[in-house]
């Protein structure tokens, strides 16, 4: 989800690289029938990026996730969700 979130973000010209764009990943386990299933997954994401960009960035993460072969193969599955915070750079 990283990867398609920073690929869309470079293809509008916003630099997502060298660090610029990193993720924490946290994810909940419940326990059924005695076996640990994986039911959610957050991907927080932070950007390093002008809040001049905001609009189009909140624009991508609106849509980028049906693009991600990740979330398309896994999301009904598993309940798949994303954030972004935008710090200076």
């Amino acid at each position: 989800m990283l990867g398609t979130f920073g690929g869309a973000l470079d293809a509008r010209h916003i630099d997502a690289n060298h660090g610029k764009l990193t993720a924490d990943v946290t994810g909940d386990v419940e326990t059924e029938d005695g076996v640990l299933v994986i039911r959610r997954i957050h991907v927080a994401m932070h950007l390093a990026a002008s809040t001049e960009h905001r609009e189009t960035i909140d624009r991508i993460h609106g849509i980028y996730a049906m693009n991600c072969p990740l979330y398309r193969t896994l999301h009904k599955a598993i309940q798949l969700t994303s954030s972004y915070d935008l710090t200076k750079p």
